[in-house]
């Protein structure tokens, strides 16, 4: 005989039932043979086909065995099963494990019928959710509220329990033993394939799958006596109703399908017992209060069926038709307590006046909870479509994202809070701490690349799944609502500054353009200036960046920038500006600092911006340090060789004059600047990055230090009078450089010549002829008159030069003295008031005078 295939669909699924019911291949006959015909039959579950919302409840009921590890293990296996092409079907896998693991199975196949009240206690206590309710002030009770002495304990709470897996949008077909027709032996065979919770056996004996339950039977029993008959006198239109076809309706009203006597009246909006059915008033009554729960089940399915698949409805709006989809689900467990309870009295012959029996008014009872549910949910259905809460997609947080932003911009632009979204019980302030949670959760995964899950990042909370932790959360928003949006808001934004400045090294990025962009490495820019002196003064449409590029690693490698990181230094580079017409390369030479990926966020370009005019000026600011250094020694250097040409003393006089005053400006502006400006700007900045709670606290505090530096450097809008006064004084150092040079070009050529006169003179003398002839001695005094000529065209030339350079001063003292925080600097420029004794402007008025005096007393 051959082999059997292992791998044939009927072998693995005898492996299956093996598997399941922990026995060996001959006592799984039964088992096999019923789980083929479930296979073979074409019941299918009238569920909506979602198989993210199947997959999200098996995880759920491993959560809620305390299963994390299996339940992400099956959110792994689900992905990964995604991905691959193998299997059509993977929601009807799903659907099938989701109902194994929900088979509420019990240790006997009949339940007794004077166990009913224990039938709804253990269906409850075993597979039932927690049912809290609140009643609706806007739907008012159609009775009054029971007594809790009304009726005994199992009758207490019926909630809404569980018993079996049923679909989640509503119910499956109609139990068939709740039609008229075949027996018992029927309706086991109908309800195959499509009630497998309510067939399917839990003895040992498997071949109660297919046959109705009997009464116990042992070797001392008797055949129970049986009862008689439930009544149908609703068959015989001439009499009256019976309270049993009222019950059967009833359970088919629940539900939302009418009943044969129980109609749904279209122009009255509510289920209606004929009037001409033969009935007396306290059933109809009774039969019209219970009808309402199907009047309220109907409002509810309608709302979800109508929205639940329409993707235009919004996250907002289909997690809420889930959550009443998760609500009409523990419904239609009840539902099935009762239509098992109806199915058993039905094969047992309960008649109505048997204490246990299934009754209007035990239905009232029973269903006052749910009805009360139903009742809130549908003052939330009707409250949803009067407000319009889902009208456009993506329009229903309070935080908004732009999917047009790229990465470089998600903390500046992608996010951003809606405030006529925001809901009353939600301050600004905590929204804009929800804002930053979301914000830098995707900051990380997104530009930081890091992948560690929420979980880990947020510290571990207690749950708020319990009704108590609820209720707390719900009611004490002042309290335990804002520790918990206040922890995960510290958390996060600690971890995600941990990850800038330890990954990413923000801090030591943030000391290097200090140190490089805002000159504050002096002996790196001192030499970087002695290097690039030769290339820079030349005309900047010569320069070549690699010369410069090469010229600045010589001045890192001797100065103490070596010692910096590597990953600071690679990202330190030349930069030339646009080149105009007669520029050099001091004009146009420029440092920078290379930035991308998370660091970029603090550093946009923007603040780039800002950084390449701060530098610029203070470029500009130290290289007249630089000029006004070699004038004077040129000066120091010069003085003793000029000795000799006293026709020059009183030229070299005002050349010393005018550079102590451009040396004077220069410095105490560059005092300014480096330590009023700077280091206070710096020291601020420090701090606030130190004690700073989020990144945004960083951005701010970066920002708020770049526009100070701005302001005060007097490169905004406000201050450009004095930025040009400014920038004229460095022409006119610049000139006056320009001028000296020149003086002492012509001096030391003349006084080159003198010399070699004097020494061709002496050796003539030496070797016994006359020095000179009187040709030569006339030439010589010619030449001395010529050069004596140009000294007061030189004279005139200072002379202009310092008059154009104290107006510009004074000018710029005057524009100082009319804002308030650069009075103390104009002190400083003009501490002997040798200015203000030549401008009677900067001598302060008697009126204004008197007004500070009066201020200080």
């Amino acid at each position: 005989m051959a082999a059997l295939d292992q791998k044939s669909p009927n072998v693995l699924l005898q492996n299956l039932c093996c598997k399941i019911t922990g026995k060996s291949e001959a006592d799984v006959a039964h088992q096999f043979q019923y789980a083929v015909r479930v296979i073979g039959s074409n019941y299918a579950p009238t569920i909506e086909r979602d198989e993210f919302l199947v997959s999200e409840k098996i995880k759920k009921e491993l959560l809620k065995q305390r299963r994390e590890a299996d339940a992400a293990l099956f959110s792994e296996l689900h992905r990964k099963l995604q991905t691959q092409g193998v299997l059509k079907h993977r929601w009807s896998i799903l659907y099938l494990l989701l109902s194994l693991c929900e088979d509420p199975r019990k240790p006997s196949n009949r339940v007794p019928v004077c166990s009913y009240g224990a039938l709804l206690t253990q269906a409850r206590d075993v597979h039932s959710t927690p049912f809290y309710y609140a009643r609706p002030q806007s739907l008012p009770l159609s009775y009054p509220e029971r007594s809790a002495t009304a009726h005994n304990s199992s009758m207490a709470t019926s909630g809404i329990s569980s018993m079996g897996v049923f679909s989640i949008n509503g119910p499956g077909p109609t139990p068939p033993s709740l039609l008229t027709g075949p027996g018992p032996q029927a309706v086991g065979e109908s309800m195959r394939g499509s009630r497998l919770a309510w067939t399917l056996p839990v003895s040992s004996s498997p071949s109660g799958a297919a046959a109705a339950p009997r009464p116990p039977s042992g070797p001392s029993s008797s055949p129970a006596p049986k009862l008689p008959q439930r009544q149908r006198r609703d068959e015989d239109g001439s009499a009256e109703i019976g309270e049993a076809a009222l019950v059967r309706d009833i359970l088919y009203v629940f539900q939302g399908i009418d009943g044969k006597f129980i109609k749904m009246c279209s122009p009255e909006n509510c289920y209606k017992i004929d009037s001409k059915v033969p009935l007396c008033k306290s059933l109809r009554d009774t039969s019209s209060r219970l009808a309402e729960l199907g009047w309220l089940h109907n409002k509810i399915r309608k709302y979800t069926d109508s929205h639940s698949l329409d993707r235009a409805f919004g996250l907002v709006g289909q997690s809420f038709c889930a959550a009443l989809h998760q609500e009409l689900k523990e419904y239609y467990r009840l539902l099935s307590v009762l239509h098992a309870q109806l199915q058993v009295e039905d094969d047992q012959g309960v008649n109505m006046s048997v204490d246990s029996s299934l009754t209007l008014r035990r239905l009232l009872v029973w269903t006052y909870d749910p009805k009360v549910r139903l009742k809130t949910l549908a003052a939330l259905v009707d409250y949803c479509q009067d407000l319009h809460l889902t009208i456009e997609t993506c329009v229903q947080f309070f935080v908004a994202s732009d999917p047009t932003v790229k990465t470089d911009r998600l903390w500046h632009d992608k996010y951003s809070l809606r405030k006529s979204m925001i809901p009353a019980f939600i301050t600004m302030d905590q929204a804009r701490k929800v804002l930053l949670i979301g914000k830098s959760i995707n900051f990380l995964h997104q530009v930081c690349h890091d992948r560690t899950p929420p979980g880990k990042i947020m510290p571990a909370s207690k749950s708020t799944d319990s009704p108590k932790d609820a209720s707390v959360l719900f009611t004490d928003l002042e309290g335990a609502f804002q520790s918990k949006i206040d922890a995960a808001y510290f958390e996060t934004s600690k971890y995600l500054l941990d990850v800038l400045n330890k990954n990413y090294q923000l801090l030591e990025h943030l000391q290097a353009m200090r140190r490089y962009v805002l000159l504050g490495q002096g002996d790196f820019i001192r030499h970087l200036m002695d290097l690039l002196k030769p290339e820079l003064a030349r005309a900047a449409t010569t320069l070549y960046q690699h010369n410069l590029t090469g010229i600045l690693e010589t001045a890192v490698r001797a100065t103490n920038a070596q010692f910096d990181s590597p990953e600071i230094l690679k990202r330190l580079d030349v930069r030339l500006l646009e080149v105009s017409p007669g520029d050099t390369g001091w004009d146009v030479f420029s440092l920078d600092y290379h930035v991308e990926g998370p660091i970029a966020t603090v550093f946009t370009r923007e603040c780039m911006s800002h950084y390449l005019r701060v530098f610029n000026f203070l470029w500009r600011a130290k290289r007249m340090e630089y000029i006004l250094t070699d004038i004077w020694k040129g000066q120091m250097c010069n003085a003793k060789l000029l000795k000799s040409m006293p026709e020059l003393s009183g030229v070299l006089h005002q050349c010393h004059v005018l550079a102590s005053e451009m040396v004077h400006f220069i410095h105490q502006m560059q005092y300014y600047i480096t330590f009023e400006v700077l280091e206070c700007s710096w020291d601020e900045l420090w701090n606030k990055v130190q004690q700073a709670q989020d990144l945004d606290h960083i951005i701010a505090a970066h920002d708020v230090f770049l526009d100070s530096i701005i302001s005060r450097c007097l490169l905004d809008v406000n201050n450009r009078p004095l930025l040009n006064q400014l920038r004229a004084v460095f022409d006119q150092i610049i000139e006056f450089q320009n001028a000296q040079d020149t003086l002492y070009r012509s001096a030391l050529e003349e006084l080159q010549l003198r010399i070699q006169f004097e020494d061709k003179k002496r050796q003539r003398e030496e070797m016994g002829e006359w020095g000179v002839t009187a040709e030569q001695e006339a030439e010589e005094n010619r030449r001395v008159q010529e050069f004596k000529d140009t000294i007061p065209k030189m004279c005139s030339q200072l002379r202009l030069l310092t008059h154009f350079y104290q107006g510009i001063v004074q000018e710029f003292l005057r524009l100082l003295m009319s804002d308030e925080s650069l009075q103390f600097l104009s002190f400083r420029l003009d501490f002997n008031e040798h200015y203000k004794a030549r401008d009677p402007r900067l001598r302060p008025s008697l009126g204004a005078t008197r007004g500070r005096r009066s201020a200080n007393i």
